[in-house]
């Protein structure tokens, strides 16, 4: 057998397989070869009769038989061109009758990647409500909140998912502006002057306006205004880039969750099947494989986006064909990439399994240390100096933290209960509220449960047709 891509049957939605596969790409190229025949039979060029055979021939495709002509041509349009010819008899004459190659392969590309963005951002919107009814759930869920990977301030839960909400709704944004700004080659030839199609209308500019524009219409495509053989591969490097910085996002929430999965953490976990194998020499192991899967695939969406920006700086002139060979991979698996990373995300977001006993467990541990930006607070309020205190509060935590690292109680509460200078100001009873954990979350809750609402109302059902 054969290689085969891991995109073929591993990763990727069926939708978006179908989309990227032969047989979609060449029904797109004769669904193009009509267009411009129905044009060039509305112009007066050829007849409707040769249309009508062309539209009776459109969805025979015959992939063997292509192939076996691009076998013995090296040329795969050309190749599929000839099938449909023969399919078409007399009328087969007329076909691809002005036109260059990339008339054909370039606006096709464009379809095809509106179609994909279309498929994204639904997946993508799916994603994004999931996330909304965990931060809603999990808005008061007081949790250790990590800078430098060590413990800080206590945040929540939904504040915390809010934060991979709140990128990865940029990103439905940008993509879904990207769509709209899609723009074809046009039908311009064989470097962009449309010579050859104005002289079949006799030089009359307006006449192959008229043309151009009847059959971009019935390709639901706005054409760019100058183009050469190809067109601009800049908006190639922009479509990868913005998939590139959808791929970040997801990578950062899935890499969080398996610092969260982790003993050391214990916040969260993607769910685990009950037949689920972990490892095949280790039968205990619990691995964060879908989160893995994730941030594996995000590295070929941001390698893509480098080759793009590659594309579009070489290409020569009118043009050069060092991009034809990558970017037939290079699109296509960079949309099957993201619609997996994407489905995956929404289904742990979905299932997402939260470690309440770790989280106390955590919290029991280091809460009083992480909520003392509250008792220096109070401490200034009530009139002592900002200064010495920090530096008390710093000498009694560092004190503390060795007696965690040797395994015996936290006597943090105990030491700052206890220090005259402290009590100077405060009393006991206050300054263990202060060093609550639960207390020290400030505005989490709030901001989570209005980032919830503020996704719901975005994607309400209809206020996005494009998606």
């Amino acid at each position: 057998m054969s290689y085969q891509s891991p995109f073929s049957v591993r990763y990727g939605s069926p939708d978006m397989r179908d989309l990227w596969s032969e047989a979609a790409q060449r029904r797109i190229w004769r669904r193009i070869w009509v267009a411009v025949a129905r044009a060039q039979a509305d112009a007066g060029l050829v007849a409707d009769e040769q249309v009508s055979a062309l539209v009776e021939h459109q969805d025979a495709i015959d992939i063997a038989r292509a192939a076996k002509l691009e076998a013995e041509i090296g040329h795969d349009l050309v190749a599929e061109l000839k099938v449909f010819a023969e399919q078409c008899g007399e009328a087969g004459s007329i076909l691809h009758w002005g036109l260059t190659s990339a008339d054909i392969k370039d606006n096709a590309d464009v379809i095809r990647q509106r179609t994909a963005l279309a498929l994204i951002l639904r997946e993508l919107r799916t994603l994004l409500l999931n996330f909304s009814r965990q931060i809603e759930a999990h808005a008061g869920r007081t949790i250790l909140g990590y800078t430098h990977l060590q413990p800080a301030e206590p945040t929540t839960l939904g504040f915390r998912l809010s934060g991979y909400a709140q990128d990865l709704s940029m990103y439905f944004e940008r993509l879904a502006r990207a769509r709209i700004q899609l723009r074809g080659k046009g039908i311009r030839g064989a470097v962009g002057t449309a010579a050859s199609l104005l002289q079949l209308l006799e030089g009359d500019s307006d006449r192959f306006e008229a043309f151009e524009g009847q059959v971009m219409k019935a390709l639901d495509l706005e054409p760019f205004a100058v183009t050469t053989q190809i067109y601009p591969r800049v908006q190639d490097h922009m479509l990868l880039s913005a998939l590139a910085g959808l791929a970040a996002s997801l990578h950062r929430f899935a890499f969080d969750l398996r610092l969260m999965q982790s003993p050391g953490f214990s916040t969260a976990s993607e769910p685990f099947g009950e037949e689920q194998v972990g490892s095949s020499a280790m039968p205990f192991k619990r691995n964060p494989v879908a989160a893995e899967r994730i941030c594996s695939l995000s590295r070929t969406v941001q390698m893509a986006a480098g080759v793009a920006w590659e594309n579009a700086a070489s290409n020569l002139l009118e043009r050069t064909l060092d991009d034809s060979a990558n970017r037939r991979a290079l699109i296509p698996e960079a949309f099957l990439a993201c619609d997996e990373m994407i489905r995956t995300a929404a289904s742990l977001v979905e299932n997402l399994e939260v470690d309440e006993a770790g989280i106390e467990m955590q919290l029991k541990r280091f809460g009083a240390f992480t909520a003392q930006g509250l008792l220096l607070t109070e401490l200034v309020r009530a009139g002592a100096d900002r200064q010495e205190m920090h530096e008390r509060l710093r000498q009694h935590s560092l004190a503390s933290w060795e007696a965690l690292a040797q395994e015996r109680p936290n006597p943090l509460v105990e030491r700052l209960t206890g220090d005259t200078a402290l009590l100077a100001f405060l009393q006991p009873a206050r300054i263990r509220a202060l060093l609550e954990a639960e207390a020290a979350v400030g505005l989490a809750p709030r901001r989570a449960q209005a980032m919830a609402a503020q996704i719901r109302e975005r994607l309400q059902v209809g206020a996005h047709p494009e998606a």
